[in-house]
């Protein structure tokens, strides 16, 4: 059992990304090929199926959490790549399993980004998902939040930059 919620983009983003990214371009939209399978799907944590209707997209999630949280991220702010599926009726949201965290394969290589209240970041480091990754995600997590300065902490692709996946503070 995760001790950590890892967070999809809010679906209110995901409708407003299939009609404008947050890089002002609108969505295009192509059957995912052998080479796109197995990639991160944002909109509901799985991944992306060959023959899978998708899009990648301009994504500003600290920008987004800012807007619904008051927070001033200033040159924080930053957008990225990142794949939806490019309709509504193609998304089966959310499925999460609640033995493990999304994107886990081991000797993957992410960066776990923190921000505090203010949306500036006050750490992070760089995270080898090992072979038990529930407890590894879980370990690296609760590190994180051990700070109480940090509210919120970015999972994100060492390779790419990319947004993983957020994991808010437990309540």
């Amino acid at each position: 059992m995760t001790r950590h919620t890892a967070l999809p983009i809010d679906p209110t983003a995901v409708k407003e990304l299939r009609d404008v990214d947050d890089a002002g371009r609108a969505l295009v939209p192509y059957p995912a090929t052998a080479d796109d399978a197995g990639s991160p799907l944002r909109c509901c944590l799985r991944p992306v199926r060959e023959g899978d209707r998708i899009a990648l997209v301009s994504y500003a999630p600290l920008r987004r959490w800012a807007a619904r949280t008051g927070a001033a991220p200033g040159a924080y702010d930053e957008q990225g790549p990142v794949f939806l599926h490019a309709f509504a009726d193609d998304c089966p949201g959310p499925d999460p399993d609640p033995e493990r965290y999304p994107f886990d394969r081991p000797g993957a290589l992410r960066t776990l980004r923190r921000y505090d209240a203010r949306g500036h970041i006050v750490g992070g480091r760089l995270f080898e998902i090992p072979a038990d990754a529930t407890a590894g995600f879980d370990a690296a997590l609760d590190e994180a939040f051990a700070d109480p300065a940090v509210v919120l902490v970015h999972v994100r692709a060492l390779e790419y930059g990319c947004l993983h996946f957020a994991v808010a503070r437990p309540a």
